[in-house]
């Protein structure tokens, strides 16, 4: 017996770990960290690999504390909500406390791992982490401009890599933080759609017009074209060390379409089923795009 509940101690625990931290968002954050560092460096060998690993850990540290944070700040809200309210903290298997203690201890671990990549890496990823906790978080109950203010955390991974690698912020990183900003609104615009119900529950704004309507869609149809146009920068040449070549370009914009596609359904349809499958065209959108960006790198 005790054998078997230490087993199961160790596997809550391991579970709860997963769901502070927000495992599988944690994940594609990091996944787009370490795509932004394969743009940046010129070769891979030793050295590379093992900056390549600090960043991963250091990524999830840094996303995992602004998500347990995250959710000490709005426990009382999640419990509102279908989709949140079996979270550790608001279910009540972690206490706020351990929470706070995990958050504190995943934000100093990844400052220091991050910090020995270099000091910029460590300076953006505490900026991130700044916004999204004390000012994306407490605006999300106040204005629909929190996807505003969210967006600048949420758009800092991808340049967060090319920093890790070269150790400046130029012009090449600006314009990879640039993509993934615009990506922000569409996608979760998408997510505040389809769950606006659940979202009314917590009186969380994320709707830019504050409903479910043709404005609304609209400004999603906007930000698609302006992702696109972002995302096609890189063809010019005056982005520095970033550039495409123009089969990625053609592959770039066929992407960009197919994620318009969607858009505009849901502007025709304005369901939650259309919203659903704009929030999963825009992740396969970004995942895809940046393979394109790294094959076109490698293979040209």
């Amino acid at each position: 017996m005790p054998a078997a509940a230490s087993n199961f101690s160790l596997k809550s625990i391991y579970t709860d770990f997963l769901g502070i931290t927000k495992a599988g968002l944690a994940v594609s954050v990091v996944f787009s960290s370490l795509a932004g560092f394969a743009l940046g460096v010129s070769d891979f060998d030793t050295k590379t690999w093992m900056i390549l690993v600090k960043l991963a850990i250091g990524g999830y540290c840094m996303v995992g504390a602004s998500n347990a944070f995250n959710q000490v700040i709005e426990k009382d809200l999640d419990a509102l909500m279908d989709r949140t309210k079996n979270r550790p903290v608001p279910s009540g298997r972690m206490s706020s406390r351990w929470a706070l203690i995990i958050a504190t201890i995943l934000t100093v671990i990844g400052l220091v791992i991050l910090y020995t990549i270099n000091p910029k890496s460590a300076m953006f990823g505490a900026i991130s982490i700044f916004l999204y906790t004390s000012v994306y978080t407490p605006l999300k109950t106040v204005t629909p401009l929190s996807v505003f203010v969210g967006a600048f955390p949420g758009a800092i991974p991808f340049m967060l890599g090319w920093v890790a690698a070269t150790g400046n912020f130029g012009i090449e990183a600006g314009t990879l933080f640039l993509i993934q900003f615009f990506w922000q609104f569409p996608h979760f615009w998408a997510i505040g759609w389809f769950l606006y119900e659940d979202y009314e529950k917590g009186g969380f704004f994320m709707l830019p017009s504050g409903k479910k309507d043709k404005s609304t869609a609209l400004q999603i149809i906007l930000y698609t074209i302006w992702l696109i146009i972002a995302s096609l920068l890189p063809m010019f040449g005056f982005t520095g060390q970033l550039f495409l070549s123009p089969w990625a370009a053609v592959a770039v914009l066929l992407l960009g379409l197919w994620m318009l596609f969607y858009a505009v359904k849901l502007y025709q349809l304005r369901t939650a089923a259309a919203a659903k499958a704009l929030m999963l065209s825009s992740v396969a959108y970004i995942t895809i795009l940046q393979i394109i960006y790294i094959s076109d790198k490698f293979l040209r």
